[in-house]
């Protein structure tokens, strides 16, 4: 465990990056790692599988492909890629340029299940796409961007991760149900802030307990006929008991629905397996380019904030491009069992804020439990009744944290300063303000018609390249402010010391600091000969 003066960044951390808790303790701190994501990691299969247009009773296996994606990638980033304590899901960056792409083929009236031929071509726009990305990264591309980044960059970036979600309908819907969202937030405050000197278990499980207690007493509500079916809060139990025991995941699955792509196989044992395999289009893949771009973006930003958020230095370079590396693998990996891509999360990095738990052992529990349950059918069902409005009191307690993460970058920059007050203002307006107004446009492709219509460079703006590129950017409010206070931190003149730099840049690991699994395991081979 981390002992450490009141001073030290890490002083609030109870587990460390390398700490291992006893199991039963460790188990329950995973699974609340994955509850802080549960809301996104449902919400994305869910929008897709309505999208797509996906039969009912396909729609609990493909929430448990997510989680079976998500627990393998969260394992292979923690032991292979940066070895952060951070938890890998889905991205929302990729969501816009899929649904892109499902709206084209649909639109071309396929033969046989549209569905099922409008998400094979979404596999192979997303694993040419993450090929780029495993190229990024280990060829360091990103990571010789880091000597241009300061914390007048960083703070608004990571800022912004957390605001980027203060809309979603779980925390602004005029229909919500308040009390419900204010019970899970008061117990979460309760038990990390009130109690957390009262008992172990309230520092360590706020989020654990104030979901579990709020969600016992939703369903209890919901039985009596106080919450009404259909309404805001209300806990569906019946849909869990009628959900399949298991649920067969394994790569290219989507062939049982035995349309266009679908290729069979004679297999010992198991018999005949059908196939669904990935297509690829060029302009789908291009598409493509922009959403994982925007994730690599958002990445760069979470490694920042999980490694203040742990106590220890920011990422070197060498940690930033082993990172970006895995997460392209795994995004290929996601998109070969018919997922949507993987990234990192920001949920999980809150929730080291509010419980100090930091532990990468902690994080790799979870991730194998949610690899097993993710080929339960009852799990994936019950974790999608958590109703929306506990979701958003989690929302508000988990983003609330990282944007005072984001802004507490700023003790090492001049505020006395006017050129850093401007570049911080203008990139935290930006952020919010440009996701905005492409969420009032409403599509890639009413963006795409749009640029079109541009006097003299309308042809160049108006392909799918610039245009969906530009869209789905220009929707992440941290890739919009990042790049922002990214050009005027590095365009208008300032001093080292007025930038922040000399101070931070003392924080910074050295990239011998970092070492892989693949430096570990050719250490032990050289000591064993």
């Amino acid at each position: 465990m981390v002992v450490t003066d009141d001073s030290s960044p890490s002083s609030f951390v109870q587990y460390g990056i390398d700490d291992k808790p006893p199991l039963p303790t460790a188990l329950l701190l995973g699974a609340q790692h994955y509850l802080t994501m549960v809301g996104a990691n449902i919400a994305v299969p869910l929008i897709l599988a309505g999208v797509l247009g996906m039969p009912g009773d396909v729609v609990p296996r493909f929430v448990g492909t997510f989680f079976v994606v998500s627990g393998i990638a969260t394992l292979m980033q923690t032991t292979f890629g940066n070895r952060y304590p951070i938890v890998q899901g889905a991205p929302f960056s990729m969501l816009a340029p899929a649904i892109a792409v499902i709206g084209v083929v649909q639109a071309t009236d396929p033969v046989g299940p549209a569905w099922q031929t409008a998400l094979l071509q979404l596999q192979g726009a997303i694993i040419v796409a993450a090929a780029v990305e495993v190229l990024v990264g280990y060829f360091g591309l990103l990571g010789r961007v880091r000597k241009f980044i300061s914390p007048v960059v960083i703070a608004p970036t990571i800022a912004l991760i957390g605001l980027s979600l203060f809309s979603v309908p779980q925390v602004t819907s005029a229909t919500n149900n308040w009390w419900l969202l204010g019970l899970t937030l008061a117990l979460i405050v309760l038990f990390s802030q009130y109690l957390d000197t009262a008992h172990p278990a309230f520092k360590l499980f706020p989020v654990l307990l104030g979901v579990i207690v709020s969600y016992v007493i939703a369903a209890v509500l919901s039985v009596t006929g106080v919450i009404a079916a259909g309404a805001p809060g209300f806990v569906n139990l019946q849909s869990v008991a009628s959900a399949p025991a298991f649920m067969p995941i394994y790569p290219f699955q989507w062939g049982f629905a035995g349309g266009a792509g679908t290729m069979e196989v004679a297999l010992p044992v198991v018999g005949t397996v059908a196939f669904g395999i990935p297509q690829f289009t060029t302009s789908f893949i291009i598409g493509m380019l922009a959403g994982v771009a925007a994730s690599m973006v958002e990445s760069f930003g979470d490694y920042h904030a999980v490694a203040r958020l742990s106590g220890v230095g920011a990422p070197s370079k060498r940690r930033i491009n082993h990172g970006i590396g895995m997460e392209g693998l795994m995004n290929i990996f996601s998109a070969t069992m018919g997922g949507s891509g993987s990234t990192s999360y920001s949920e999980n990095i809150g929730a080291i804020g509010l419980t100090g738990v930091a532990s990468r052992y902690v994080v790799q529990v979870g991730a194998a439990l949610m690899l097993v349950m993710g080929f339960v059918g009852y799990f994936g069902q019950l974790i999608a009744t958590i109703p929306g409005p506990i979701v958003g009191g989690l929302y508000i307690a988990m983003f609330g944290q990282i944007v005072a993460v984001g802004l507490s970058n700023l003790k090492y920059v001049d505020l006395d300063s006017s050129r850093n007050i401007f570049i911080i203002g203008v990139a935290m307006f930006a952020g919010l303000a440009i996701p905005a107004y492409m969420g009032n446009v409403g599509s890639a492709e009413a963006f795409r018609q749009g640029m079109s219509q541009v006097a003299i460079v309308g042809e160049v703006l108006g392909t799918q390249l610039v245009a969906d590129t530009i869209f789905v950017i220009g929707s992440t409010g941290m890739a919009v402010g990042g790049l922002f206070a990214f050009f005027f931190d590095n365009t208008i003149e300032g001093t080292r010391v007025e930038r922040g730099l000399e101070e931070w840049e003392d924080t910074v690991e050295e990239d011998g600091e970092f070492t892989s699994m693949f430096d570990r395991l050719r250490d032990d081979s050289t000591t064993a000969d």
